[in-house]
């Protein structure tokens, strides 16, 4: 395969996985605001759990804009 074809490939793949992580963040943040409407938030597992899917998803698009990044580089 054409190395430019093969560039144009990848960047498309990881544009398409960094748009679904975005997805999923606005959801976990959703989630999370929903959570945080029960109550008290320091007995609350929904929420805790909503603010630790919402860091690993930062996590995770950090990364994958690094490897964008890197691509676009070379």
């Amino acid at each position: 395969m054409d190395p430019k074809k093969l560039k144009i490939e990848k960047l498309k793949m990881w544009n398409e996985n960094l748009a679904k992580l975005e997805e999923q963040l606005v959801v976990v943040q959703h989630k999370k605001g929903a959570a945080a409407q029960e109550g008290d938030l320091s007995e609350n597992a929904a929420y805790t759990m909503a603010i630790e899917d919402a860091e690993t998803l930062r996590v995770q698009i950090d990364q994958v804009k690094k490897i964008i990044s890197d691509i676009e580089k070379s």
